[in-house]
């Protein structure tokens, strides 16, 4: 194998897994299912390689990608791995399969779970992709599936970071972060997904990984707000920092750790995801400052900005904790019709004048701005 094609060395106490079913077709999934083939064919030099199939419920659009090995609607100009099957059936899709990638949108999450949960392998490790809480209930991705999926809890895991898929897709270089409370899990996800292009670190922080790359979706809504308007480099950057720290505070308030929104799944993805027009989220903030409407932008894009279906649920869930976040309440305000777009200056930045970090003695660890 060639010196530079050799994927991140992984310890050898990480099992090798038969088979990684990747759910959901769209552009998040498929990049990642890439990944996953791409790391199984290194792995295969090494005689220590795994079965990879994408799962997607559109019949003809699975079997026409099953003939072409392109994905048209998302990525016309990729052929996908010759070792990468592609279906439309969930048992072909979940047979043996001993890591499920879960890449279906937050609020379609727990519905498209349960129809599949007499399938999944009862030892296998689920990992969610998804970056959202669910309405009505508020919850986290992998609470959703540790509801869904009862006594599955260590075989949890949720993978975050500056993921843009068409970069991906591409093979240009990026990291994330797998996390699970099993550290057993987040390595063998590290292992289906590390590749030349694509480097997986662990953690043990669920909530701050989780929060991290949910918090950043409405982060970048403002942020695209910002842009629709003329707003300059300063604005944008004071709103990616403040952003960056309100999500560090809702983060510590429920159990996570200050320094993980400092890392990969905090900074890194609120930068990829407030800074490029790739971004969907961003893509989406945009159009509000157009001044269309939360249901006019839905109708406008052909994929699913999750910080405008979270917004509302994280300020709930902030409200709840007694957490400040003046910009997600602002973007709430916006997309429900509260405030216009013109409004949305003064609350920005509104909270009482006070240091960015204590004066004197030690250094805390709280979360910033607190």
């Amino acid at each position: 194998m060639n010196v530079q094609e050799q994927a991140p060395t992984v310890p050898p106490s990480v099992p090798t897994p038969r088979r990684v079913a990747v759910l959901g077709a769209g552009s998040w999934g498929t990049a990642f299912a890439k990944v996953a083939a791409d790391a199984a064919r290194l792995g295969a030099s090494d005689g220590d390689s795994w079965e990879v199939v994408l799962w997607g419920r559109n019949r003809d659009s699975m079997a026409s990608i099953s003939t072409s090995g392109i994905n048209e609607r998302y990525f016309p100009n990729t052929r996908l791995p010759e070792n990468l099957a592609f279906t439309s059936d969930p048992e072909e899709a979940l047979r043996g399969a001993d890591v499920v990638v879960v890449a279906i949108p937050a609020q379609a999450l727990r519905s498209q779970l349960e129809a599949m949960a007499s399938i999944i392998e009862p030892n296998a490790v689920v990992v969610s992709l998804a970056k959202g809480l669910e309405r009505g209930t508020g919850l986290r991705m992998s609470e959703v599936i540790e509801q869904t999926l009862p006594g599955f809890g260590e075989q949890i895991a949720v993978l975050s970071g500056p993921n843009l898929a068409k970069e991906i897709i591409q093979e240009q270089p990026t990291a994330s972060v797998v996390a699970s409370v099993s550290e057993r899990s987040a390595a063998l996800v590290s292992r289906v997904c590390a590749t030349t292009y694509f480097r997986p670190y662990t953690s043990g922080d669920v909530v701050g990984v989780e929060l991290g790359g949910l918090v950043k979706n409405v982060i970048a809504l403002c942020v695209g707000i910002c842009e629709g308007r003329d707003y300059g480099d300063n604005s944008k950057s004071s709103i990616m920092t403040r952003g960056l720290a309100e999500t560090t505070r809702l983060a510590v308030a429920l159990g996570g750790r200050a320094e993980t929104l400092a890392g990969l799944a905090g900074m890194g993805d609120l930068v990829a995801t407030c800074s490029s027009p790739l971004s969907r989220n961003h893509t989406a903030g945009r159009l509000l400052a157009l001044g269309l409407s939360e249901v006019e932008v839905g109708q406008r894009m052909t994929q699913t900005a999750e910080g405008m279906k979270s917004a509302s649920v994280v300020r709930d869930l902030a409200r709840r904790h007694g957490v400040e976040m003046p910009i997600v309440e602002a973007v709430s305000a916006v997309l429900d019709g509260q405030i216009t777009v013109d409004q949305l200056q003064p609350m920005l930045l509104g909270r009482a004048l006070k240091a960015e970090t204590p004066h004197g003695g030690p250094q805390g660890t709280s979360a910033p701005g607190h």
